[in-house]
Protein backbone atom coordinates (compact mmCIF):
# COMPACT_ATOMS: atom_id res chain seq x y z
CA UNK A 1 0.00 0.00 0.00
CA UNK A 2 1.64 3.26 -1.09
CA UNK A 3 -0.17 5.66 1.22
CA UNK A 4 1.43 8.97 2.17
CA UNK A 5 1.29 10.38 5.74
CA UNK A 6 -1.58 12.72 4.71
CA UNK A 7 -3.63 9.79 3.35
CA UNK A 8 -6.49 8.23 5.27
CA UNK A 9 -5.79 4.73 6.58
CA UNK A 10 -9.56 4.11 6.70
CA UNK A 11 -11.04 5.18 3.34
CA UNK A 12 -10.37 5.23 -0.36
CA UNK A 13 -12.57 6.26 -3.28
CA UNK A 14 -13.15 4.62 -6.66
CA UNK A 15 -14.87 6.17 -9.67
CA UNK A 16 -16.78 3.04 -10.76
CA UNK A 17 -17.44 2.73 -14.48
CA UNK A 18 -20.53 0.99 -15.88
CA UNK A 19 -20.27 -2.77 -16.29
CA UNK A 20 -18.58 -3.64 -12.97
CA UNK A 21 -20.33 -5.49 -10.16
CA UNK A 22 -19.92 -4.24 -6.59
CA UNK A 23 -19.07 -7.63 -5.09
CA UNK A 24 -15.97 -9.55 -4.07
CA UNK A 25 -16.50 -12.29 -6.65
CA UNK A 26 -19.06 -13.29 -9.24
CA UNK A 27 -20.09 -16.87 -10.01
CA UNK A 28 -20.68 -15.92 -13.64
CA UNK A 29 -17.16 -14.55 -14.02
CA UNK A 30 -18.29 -10.97 -14.66
CA UNK A 31 -15.99 -8.04 -13.92
CA UNK A 32 -16.06 -6.71 -10.36
CA UNK A 33 -14.78 -3.45 -8.85
CA UNK A 34 -11.82 -5.42 -7.47
CA UNK A 35 -10.57 -5.83 -11.05
CA UNK A 36 -9.94 -2.05 -10.97
CA UNK A 37 -8.11 -2.03 -7.62
CA UNK A 38 -4.69 -3.15 -6.39
CA UNK A 39 -4.50 -6.74 -5.14
CA UNK A 40 -4.11 -5.64 -1.49
CA UNK A 41 -7.62 -4.13 -1.51
CA UNK A 42 -9.11 -7.61 -1.92
CA UNK A 43 -6.55 -9.42 0.28
CA UNK A 44 -6.85 -6.98 3.19
CA UNK A 45 -10.65 -7.09 3.17
CA UNK A 46 -11.46 -3.57 1.96
CA UNK A 47 -15.24 -3.52 1.53
CA UNK A 48 -17.43 -1.17 -0.52
CA UNK A 49 -19.61 1.18 1.51
CA UNK A 50 -23.03 0.71 -0.03
CA UNK A 51 -23.60 -0.33 -3.63
CA UNK A 52 -23.94 0.89 -7.18
CA UNK A 53 -25.65 -1.47 -9.61
CA UNK A 54 -23.97 -2.86 -12.73
CA UNK A 55 -25.27 -0.06 -14.99
CA UNK A 56 -24.51 2.77 -12.54
CA UNK A 57 -21.26 4.65 -12.25
CA UNK A 58 -19.57 7.13 -9.98
CA UNK A 59 -18.32 7.43 -6.44
CA UNK A 60 -17.84 4.31 -4.36
CA UNK A 61 -16.01 4.44 -1.03
CA UNK A 62 -14.14 1.48 0.50
CA UNK A 63 -13.12 0.83 4.11
CA UNK A 64 -11.97 -1.94 6.42
CA UNK A 65 -13.64 -0.16 9.35
CA UNK A 66 -17.11 -1.58 10.07
CA UNK A 67 -18.06 1.45 12.23
CA UNK A 68 -17.42 3.85 9.33
CA UNK A 69 -19.24 1.52 6.95
CA UNK A 70 -22.27 1.36 9.26
CA UNK A 71 -22.31 5.12 9.87
CA UNK A 72 -22.19 5.96 6.15
CA UNK A 73 -24.93 3.48 5.22
CA UNK A 74 -27.36 4.24 8.07
CA UNK A 75 -30.45 5.97 6.62
CA UNK A 76 -30.71 9.73 7.32
CA UNK A 77 -27.03 9.84 8.32
CA UNK A 78 -25.39 10.70 5.04
CA UNK A 79 -26.45 12.74 2.00
CA UNK A 80 -25.71 11.20 -1.41
CA UNK A 81 -25.89 13.20 -4.65
CA UNK A 82 -26.50 11.73 -8.11
CA UNK A 83 -26.74 13.06 -11.63
CA UNK A 84 -29.12 11.08 -13.79
CA UNK A 85 -30.57 11.10 -17.30
CA UNK A 86 -34.21 10.04 -17.50
CA UNK A 87 -35.98 9.02 -20.70
CA UNK A 88 -38.95 11.33 -21.20
CA UNK A 89 -39.85 14.82 -20.05
CA UNK A 90 -39.72 15.05 -16.28
CA UNK A 91 -42.44 17.47 -15.20
CA UNK A 92 -42.83 19.53 -12.04
CA UNK A 93 -45.53 17.00 -11.04
CA UNK A 94 -43.00 14.16 -11.34
CA UNK A 95 -40.56 16.10 -9.17
CA UNK A 96 -43.28 16.78 -6.57
CA UNK A 97 -44.14 13.05 -6.50
CA UNK A 98 -40.46 12.07 -6.13
CA UNK A 99 -40.14 14.48 -3.18
CA UNK A 100 -43.35 13.20 -1.56
CA UNK A 101 -42.32 9.61 -2.18
CA UNK A 102 -43.82 6.56 -3.86
CA UNK A 103 -44.67 3.28 -2.21
CA UNK A 104 -42.80 0.24 -3.49
CA UNK A 105 -42.20 -3.35 -2.32
CA UNK A 106 -38.97 -1.93 -0.78
CA UNK A 107 -40.95 0.65 1.24
CA UNK A 108 -41.28 4.38 0.60
CA UNK A 109 -38.86 5.63 -2.05
CA UNK A 110 -38.26 9.35 -2.17
CA UNK A 111 -35.74 12.06 -2.90
CA UNK A 112 -34.81 14.96 -0.61
CA UNK A 113 -34.15 17.23 -3.55
CA UNK A 114 -34.62 17.01 -7.33
CA UNK A 115 -33.19 19.71 -9.60
CA UNK A 116 -33.81 19.79 -13.34
CA UNK A 117 -30.42 20.50 -14.97
CA UNK A 118 -31.32 20.34 -18.62
CA UNK A 119 -32.87 18.50 -21.55
CA UNK A 120 -31.35 16.59 -24.42
CA UNK A 121 -33.80 15.40 -27.04
CA UNK A 122 -36.41 13.31 -25.22
CA UNK A 123 -34.25 13.03 -22.10
CA UNK A 124 -34.11 15.05 -18.90
CA UNK A 125 -30.97 15.54 -16.80
CA UNK A 126 -31.58 15.75 -13.05
CA UNK A 127 -29.57 16.12 -9.88
CA UNK A 128 -31.04 13.96 -7.12
CA UNK A 129 -30.22 14.05 -3.42
CA UNK A 130 -31.17 11.15 -1.14
CA UNK A 131 -30.21 10.27 2.44
CA UNK A 132 -30.76 6.54 2.20
CA UNK A 133 -30.10 4.07 -0.53
CA UNK A 134 -32.51 1.20 -0.78
CA UNK A 135 -31.76 -1.35 -3.51
CA UNK A 136 -31.98 0.45 -6.91
CA UNK A 137 -33.66 3.34 -5.06
CA UNK A 138 -33.50 6.01 -7.79
CA UNK A 139 -34.25 3.66 -10.70
CA UNK A 140 -37.30 2.27 -8.89
CA UNK A 141 -38.48 5.71 -7.76
CA UNK A 142 -38.56 7.05 -11.32
CA UNK A 143 -39.84 3.74 -12.68
CA UNK A 144 -42.92 4.24 -10.48
CA UNK A 145 -43.67 7.57 -12.23
CA UNK A 146 -45.47 7.61 -15.59
CA UNK A 147 -44.79 9.63 -18.73
CA UNK A 148 -48.05 11.61 -19.14
CA UNK A 149 -47.91 11.47 -22.95
CA UNK A 150 -47.25 7.75 -23.38
CA UNK A 151 -48.39 6.32 -20.04
CA UNK A 152 -45.12 4.40 -19.75
CA UNK A 153 -42.85 4.38 -16.68
CA UNK A 154 -40.03 6.91 -16.66
CA UNK A 155 -36.70 5.16 -17.13
CA UNK A 156 -33.33 6.13 -15.69
CA UNK A 157 -30.90 5.76 -18.61
CA UNK A 158 -27.76 6.92 -16.81
CA UNK A 159 -26.94 7.25 -13.14
CA UNK A 160 -23.75 8.66 -11.66
CA UNK A 161 -23.11 9.22 -7.92
CA UNK A 162 -21.10 12.43 -7.59
CA UNK A 163 -20.81 12.79 -3.81
CA UNK A 164 -21.24 11.06 -0.48
CA UNK A 165 -21.52 13.41 2.49
CA UNK A 166 -18.82 16.05 2.21
CA UNK A 167 -16.71 14.04 -0.26
CA UNK A 168 -17.11 14.93 -3.94
CA UNK A 169 -15.94 12.72 -6.79
CA UNK A 170 -12.78 14.19 -8.32
CA UNK A 171 -11.08 11.28 -10.08
CA UNK A 172 -11.40 9.88 -13.60
CA UNK A 173 -13.49 6.81 -14.40
CA UNK A 174 -11.86 3.53 -13.25
CA UNK A 175 -9.33 5.44 -11.08
CA UNK A 176 -9.05 5.25 -7.29
CA UNK A 177 -7.30 7.22 -4.56
CA UNK A 178 -7.06 7.40 -0.78
CA UNK A 179 -9.05 10.14 0.89
CA UNK A 180 -6.82 12.59 2.71
CA UNK A 181 -6.93 12.60 6.51
CA UNK A 182 -8.74 15.96 6.25
CA UNK A 183 -11.36 14.58 3.85
CA UNK A 184 -11.90 11.61 6.15
CA UNK A 185 -12.35 13.87 9.20
CA UNK A 186 -14.85 16.06 7.35
CA UNK A 187 -16.80 13.04 6.13
CA UNK A 188 -17.13 11.27 9.44
CA UNK A 189 -17.22 14.21 11.90
CA UNK A 190 -21.01 14.53 11.71
CA UNK A 191 -21.65 10.82 12.06
CA UNK A 192 -22.51 9.07 15.31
Amino acid sequence: MNATPSDSRELFALNKPKGYLVTRSDDLGRKTVYDLLPEWAFKEGWMPIGRLDLESKGLLLFTTNSKINHALTTPKNCIKVYEIWVRGHVSDEHIAEALKGVESPQGLLKALEVVKMGMGGAKTKLRIIIDEGKNRHIRRLFGALKDPKFGTPLKVLELCRISIGSFKLDIKSAQWRFLSVEEEKLLIKNLD
